[in-house]
């Protein structure tokens, strides 16, 4: 039964009830209001003419008035049943609106909404809840998307250089030479590149990566990264530069530290033109209070010593539009770049899941000299 005959009935059977106790209640009540009359000198009651039907005795005019009590106390009730009704179908109308947008959601249809947001009633702060809850899953599904699109797009590109090469061999268009087979293995070594970075990304926005934390010297992490990057930076005739104070310590799982910090530099190298540099900076700061610092014993208490690392280079920086998504999977600020030097296309991502999994910050910006800044805030651990 649905919600509003329940309602309607609801209302009826509290009119009838009413109706009954008057019905129950009417015959004592009035054969004493007939009892109270004003007696004559020989103890006959004085009926009134207007209010004793011409030609009724008494017993009769008791019984007319109580059915008169009866019937209005009936029309009560079915004037109460109607009431009950309307209300009730003014009552369910929104959630039946509501019943209808969420049916559309689960057929696939995520743009759908309650149309309720406007009410100022519970039932708009029910549909403004809905519609958040509709617009987050119809942002998730597009994110979802898109992500199988740039997967299947990036893996397509090995896997048609792998069959390539290796069909032109066994139809003897290409000799089995080293050359060829090498093609073969660095393509493979792209598609377990983008499998495990995925995984990674995963396990770390799922909540299920392992991490090993420990107290670490975060300007000897910079320096023994940008030790593995020093043959390719001079390749290039870049400049790979570490500054910092000595000491500044953080917690961290050293290995995906390691792994953050080589997905920056690789970004940043790849970034810098020939004869520019990239700078490796760590400095000590302060988490923001706001207007309203959080209170300790009635005192306001000390703001939360932080450590920033920045990666900078001095490249054409990153266009303005994309700024917010350069952390997305398979982003490209150029489109017109190509995979052919064996990234995945997920170090950045990479980057912000590893870094949210250590509950850091991090951003991007364009800085005032020219260049990129890509950094990550995070909380400064305790000396040993």
């Amino acid at each position: 039964m649905s919600l509003r005959w329940r309602i309607a009935i609801g209302f009826a059977l509290v009119a009838l009830a009413t109706a009954a106790v008057i019905a129950l209640a009417t015959p004592p009540i009035v054969n004493q209001g007939f009892n109270d009359l004003d007696l004559d000198s020989d103890g006959v009651p004085i009926a009134s003419p207007a209010a004793t039907p011409a030609g009724a005795t008494s017993g009769q005019a008791q019984q007319i008035t109580i059915i008169r009590l009866i019937l209005a106390a009936i029309g009560a009730a079915a004037v109460a049943s109607l009431f009950g009704l309307l209300a009730a179908g003014r009552l369910v109308r929104p959630l039946t609106k509501l019943e209808s947008a969420a049916a559309a959601v689960a057929r696939g249809d995520l743009g759908s909404r309650s149309g309720m947001a406007g009410r100022s009633d519970e039932f708009g702060q029910l549909g403004r809840t809905f519609d958040s809850m509709a617009g987050e899953l119809q942002a998730a599904d597009d994110t979802r998307r898109r992500f199988l699109q740039d997967a299947a797009h990036e893996l397509k590109t090995p896997l048609a250089v792998i069959d390539a090469t290796s069909s032109a061999i066994l139809d003897g268009v290409y000799t089995p030479e080293r050359r060829h087979i090498e093609t073969i293995r660095d393509q493979s070594r792209v598609l377990a590149r983008i499998v495990d970075d995925l995984r990674t990304i995963s396990l770390a926005e799922g909540g299920h990566l392992h991490l090993e934390r420990r107290q670490l010297d975060l300007r000897a992490m910079l320096e023994s990264v940008a030790a593995g990057f020093e043959a390719r930076a001079a390749g290039n005739s870049i400049k790979l530069l570490v500054e910092g104070p000595q000491g500044i310590v953080v917690e961290a799982d050293p290995d995906r530290l390691r792994q953050v910090v080589g997905a920056l530099v690789d970004n940043a190298l790849r970034h810098t033109p020939e004869g520019g540099s990239v700078r490796m900076t760590v400095a000590a700061t302060v988490a923001a209070t706001g207007p309203h610092p959080v209170l300790v014993a009635g005192r306001a208490a000390p703001a939360k010593p932080m450590v920033r690392l920045a990666i900078e280079d001095s490249g054409p920086g990153i266009p303005a539009d994309s700024l917010p998504r350069i952390f997305e999977r398979f982003y490209q600020a150029d489109p017109s770049r190509s995979r052919g030097t064996g990234t995945s296309g997920l170090g950045l991502s990479i980057v912000r899941a590893l870094a949210e999994a250590h509950s850091w910050r991090v951003g991007a910006e364009n800085r005032a000299e020219g260049g990129a800044r890509l950094w990550i805030e995070m909380p400064a651990g305790r000396l040993t």
